[in-house]
């Protein structure tokens, strides 16, 4: 492997953390952009976000065999039985959401102006069944998996687009998860950016790591090491557990704002969850 860049350089290259004021949200993305396009130029730009199936011939050649006969299409289906299922009020999913919930998640996570929060799709099903009534489901795999990989897949194609509000808290929310994301943790002392920018497309051990630049549109993924499906906030909370470090709980202000983060840098790719991954 390639020596992992030190925090400076990639600071330099991508924009200071500290303060909002060094770096706007729209230049961050433009400098994502640029530093990632260089990195891989024969890769098409709209392509990033099939992760390391865009940047590795061989590991994609696997996933399209593996596309023909999904290992998440059981749960796709159950999702799909889950959301029309009437609340014991005779509600469904479909009353908590804009144009019933299909074709949405492109607009998610956004900055709750109300509740001073970042709202994510995740979090959302959940609220819609403690509204109605309902317990809360697990936030990591399960039906909330199931469920949220359904409206994925009504959003299939859809374009993340998304502006950061200006206001002062969402732009909060925002450098939150900006510097989540540089930050050093762990008895690794990594961070997300250490292993997903400075060494996108190198290896650890059998592993080709994936560019930062796409990442969530695929989520959620059926994992090959997990051997069933699960949400961003479950890779959140295994990316830590694997530089050894605490992790935070899922759907955590930490996790949340890291995701703000973290999709707007994907701003202009397309949804094309749920996705399979090793």
């Amino acid at each position: 492997m390639r020596k992992l860049l030190t925090a400076s350089l990639v600071i330099a290259l991508l924009g200071s953390i500290t303060p909002p004021a060094y770096a706007t949200p729209e230049q961050d993305l433009g400098k994502f952009r640029s530093y990632f396009y260089k990195r891989f130029p024969n890769t098409p730009k709209d392509d990033f976000n099939n992760g390391v199936y865009a940047i590795d011939p061989a590991s994609r050649e696997q996933w399209e065999a593996i596309e023909d006969f999904p290992p998440y299409e059981l749960e796709l289906e159950k999702g799909k039985e889950l959301f029309n299922t009437p609340f014991k009020n005779g509600k469904t999913y479909a009353s908590c959401f804009d144009n019933g919930g299909i074709g949405i998640t492109n607009r998610y996570p956004f900055f709750d102006t109300k509740s001073w929060r970042v709202i994510t799709l995740d979090l959302a099903i959940n609220e819609c069944r403690k509204a109605n009534g309902e317990e809360p489901l697990n936030f990591e795999k399960g039906p909330l998996a199931a469920i949220s990989a359904y409206m994925h897949y009504t959003s299939r194609g859809k374009v993340i687009n998304f502006v950061i509000p200006d206001d002062p808290r969402a732009l909060a929310a925002y450098e939150h998860g900006k510097a989540s994301f540089f930050a050093k943790r762990g008895q690794l002392n990594m961070s997300c950016a250490d292993c997903h920018i400075a060494n996108a497309g190198n290896r650890v051990r059998a592993d080709i790591l994936s560019p930062a630049l796409g990442q969530t549109g695929h989520f959620p993924t059926y994992r090959s090491t997990w051997g069933d499906l699960g949400t961003l906030h479950r890779r959140y909370i295994g990316c830590n557990e694997q530089v050894r470090a605490k992790p935070y709980a899922p759907q955590s202000e930490e996790y949340r704002d890291l995701e703000y983060f973290h999709t707007y840098i994907s701003n202009g790719l397309k949804i094309n969850g749920p996705g399979t991954r090793k």
